[in-house]
């Protein structure tokens, strides 16, 4: 096993912070440390508003440039998308962020990779129009069948190292795949290019 995943506790609210740092440190593979020296930054939240959204960002533009698991107590319509478009690279419900699921997204996050709970993706493809909100849109594009594989399989929640192995890739020509399609439609991370994908009728 390697080396544990140092992350960090973000929260408006201190009892919100004591918890998941408890609930971390039960975790095999993480470390908690300060955020400022983390590779993940868990942001716990009652409900997610623009001063929320801000702390995602800022988070982001940290000099260790650490990846935002984000837990709510509930999140509204659009939430989700919202959470996505700031930088998220992973969503849980608090009541659903026991300590296996807050470390699997912890963990999946530290490997580039995201987690999006089923309920929370529906609510990003609940979104009208939401497709239209990239630059340039998915009107008149297309995806390759190569980026339609590793997509097809990112949504069904398989992780890099899955897909590789399932579609005979290398793990660096996923990550390739998966970037090119962020980068070249300005989306923020896998879960919402799988999100736009399937509300563009891509998938």
């Amino acid at each position: 096993m390697g080396a544990p995943v140092p992350v960090g506790v973000v929260a408006l609210d201190p009892v919100l912070e004591a918890g998941t740092r408890s609930s971390l440190l039960t975790c095999p593979g993480l470390a908690v440390c300060e955020p400022g020296d983390a590779r993940v930054a868990v942001l716990t939240v009652d409900r997610l508003g623009p001063a929320e959204l801000d702390i995602v960002r800022t988070t982001r533009a940290h000099p260790n440039r650490p990846a935002v698991v984000l837990v709510a107590g509930a999140l509204a319509s659009g939430d989700a998308l919202h959470a996505l478009a700031a930088g998220a690279r992973g969503l849980l419900l608090r009541r659903e962020a026991d300590a296996a699921r807050l470390a699997h997204a912890v963990l999946a996050a530290a490997r580039d990779d995201c987690t999006l709970p089923p309920e929370l993706l529906e609510q990003v493809l609940d979104r009208p129009g939401a497709a239209r909100h990239t630059a340039g849109g998915w009107a008149g594009s297309a995806l390759s069948e190569r980026e339609r594989s590793v997509l097809e399989l990112v949504a069904d929640g398989h992780e890099t190292a899955e897909i590789a192995q399932r579609l005979a890739y290398s793990p660096r020509t996923v990550t390739t795949v998966v970037h090119d399609i962020t980068q070249r439609f300005r989306l923020r991370n896998r879960a919402h290019a799988v999100a736009y994908a399937l509300r563009a009728g891509l998938l």
